[in-house]
Parts: structure tokens; sequence; C-alpha cells
């Protein structure tokens, strides 16, 4: 065929002209002269289509990518090679060099292009969030009926710390803007729900107790129409505390152990064990603390009784015998608690 261009009988044809015509015109990538990046010059973060990545892109993987998706390859190039290179970055600006090997209809062919990528420093919608102390959820720690002691806040402040610090890996908004130290508990105010959620389950691993959600409307997306709702949660922890006595299904039970689903502890009048549901704690009444047990003396055995000198006005006191007291002895001291009056023996 004849090529209308340079007048070639005897070179392959590619559509209306020869195969050296085609290529002298022919460019293997598209590539912009100058591409715009915004990214958030808090956390690196780049905006891509409208939408925020998550993740933290060193500002030079931020170049790569940004000439990545501007190059656009024509469909007649097979087994390209493209290299790319950032040649200089001053200030906002990164000078680049592009250079490309591929195939096109058999022939080998080269080919270099340069781009300047600017860099647009701005502010994400995460960290504008961060920066105007933003939160979604206020996890409020109480206590059932008593004070919190001033080590369960330190240890409750240690908790909120570790947890965030951990979620902060891949939740930008796993931050505490603020506490509120009231008189009946704490208020930590969390960037995030899901943060705060993992917050209040760590609070309560630690101490027992409750939790309860309650959301609040603030206001509306304008955009969506949806309603923006803040979470408030109540992590209540137990007023009964390990080692005080408690009443339970007409039992006295002194605890030996607070989980975050249980109380475990021995009834103090049959010695056997029961595990109470931590879901039950409203049902749970506080009687003695631990701090309020008596020490007396045994000043006498039988096999039917036990009796010990009453440490308030020192009057005998006869026990029934059990089986766990035939270990004590006349003139040992043995611990004991009053309730409603009744003498309990503790083995």
């Amino acid at each position: 065929m004849f090529c209308p261009e340079c007048g070639s009988t005897d070179k392959e044809m590619v559509g209306d002209v020869c195969i050296d015509c085609f290529l002298k015109d022919f460019q293997m990538i598209e590539l912009p002269k100058r591409i715009e990046v915004e990214i958030c010059s808090h956390c690196n973060s780049k905006l891509e289509e409208g939408k925020w990545s998550d993740e933290f892109i060193p500002e030079e993987e931020i170049i790569y990518r940004a000439l990545e998706r501007n190059i656009k390859i024509a469909d007649e190039v097979s087994n390209e090679l493209i290299n790319l290179e950032i040649e200089n970055f001053k200030g906002t600006i990164a000078r680049c060099y592009v250079e490309v090997v591929g195939e096109v209809h058999g022939a080998q062919i080269e080919e270099t292009h340069d781009c300047e990528v600017k860099i647009k420093k701005t502010v994400c919608p995460t960290c504008s969030k961060v920066q105007s102390g933003y939160y979604e959820t206020v996890i409020q720690f109480r206590a059932d009926k008593r004070e919190i002691k001033p080590e369960e806040y330190a240890k409750a402040d240690e908790i909120v710390e570790r947890t965030l610090l951990k979620q902060s890996s891949s939740d930008k908004l796993a931050y505490c803007p603020q506490i509120a130290k009231l008189k009946e508990g704490y208020d930590y105010y969390i960037g995030s729900f899901k943060s705060g959620k993992k917050v209040a389950e760590a609070l309560k691993e630690e101490f027992g107790g409750i939790i309860k959600e309650s959301p609040r409307l603030i206001s509306e997306d304008k955009s969506t129409g949806k309603g923006l709702y803040r979470v408030w949660i109540s992590v209540r922890i137990p007023e009964a505390e390990i080692n005080d006595f408690i009443s339970y299904e007409n039992k006295i039970i002194q605890l030996t152990s607070i989980s975050k689903n249980s109380f475990v502890g021995v009834d103090i009048t049959t010695s056997k064990k029961h595990n109470i549901p931590m879901k039950n704690m409203e049902d749970i009444e506080l009687v003695k603390k631990a701090d309020e047990v008596e020490t007396a003396t045994i000043i006498s055995k039988s096999p039917q009784f036990i009796q010990i000198l009453d440490p308030i006005d020192y009057s005998a006191v006869d026990l029934d015998m059990k089986e766990e007291y035939d270990k004590y002895n006349v003139g040992e001291e043995v611990k004991l608690i009053r309730i409603n009056n009744i003498v309990y023996l503790l083995s």
C-alpha cells in the first residue's frame, strides 16, 4: 500500500499511514504538565476524588502516586516499563521525570516527559475536628452508691490513655480532648464513638460494673439530612469491693473476686461458692465493708458449740460448731463479722 505522508510502498501500514509515520507523531502516554495534590499538613492524608485517605503517606510517595494516577497509556502500547523520578523538590513543587519504554506494533520505542507536582497544604476534616476539640462520646465513670477512690481514678486514667493509644493506629479520633472532674465521677470526652466504646469496655474489664448508652441528637447533617448524635456511655462500677459482704437472694456472701461479667464469693454460713452475673448488680445489697471485720478470742469448744469472747462487751457468745471450726484452738484469735446483730465466724 502507498503511505500518503512519505510515499513509502514497502512498509507495514498502521491505518492509513506507514509504521514510521505513525510512530513519528505517536505518544505512548499522556501526562499533564502540572498536577496539584491536596494533603493534610497535620497527618499527611491525601484528598483523592473527593475522599480523604485515612493512612499516613510520606510526601514522596504521594508524588509518585499522583504521577501514576495521571498517566494514561495508549491502547497500542504493550510490555511497557515506566520509570518515575523526582528530579528536585523545592518548597511545595516537585519537578519530575517520567521515562517510558514499550512496544508499539512490534517496534520498541522510548519516550520521556517532564511534569510538575504541586503539593497544596490544607487541613483534612478529621484533623480539623481534633483541633477544635470535637468529640462523639462521653464516658461517665461512676461508682454505685459510693465515692470513687483516688487510686481508682488513677487506674481509670491509665486505662483510658492506654486504650486510646492502641486505638490510634486505626482511628485518628482516638483521643481525649477533655476530662471533666465532677463530684460524682469523671467524664472522659472521646473523639470517636468507636474508640469510646473500646474505652468503656476496658474500664468494665478492670472494674466490673454495668454499661449503659444514651444517644442524644445534637444537630442535623445539612448535606444528607441525617441526624448527628453524641453518645453518653455510663460505666457504673459496683458499690461492693473484694472482701466486702453482700446480701443476694437471702444469702450473705463475702466477695473473693470481681470480673467484668460476674461477682464471685462464698456464703459465710454454708461456705458454698457462688457466681453472680454482673447484670444482676442492682439486685445486690452491700451489708458490710471488709474493714468492719472484728477479731475475737475463742474461750471454749464442745461438740455442739464454739464459744467466743465478744470484743464489744466481753460477753460469751455461743456459735453452732461447724466442721471448719475444728482447726481452731481455745485461746486462739478468730475473725468475725456482725450483720443485723448476728455474729458470723469467718473460717
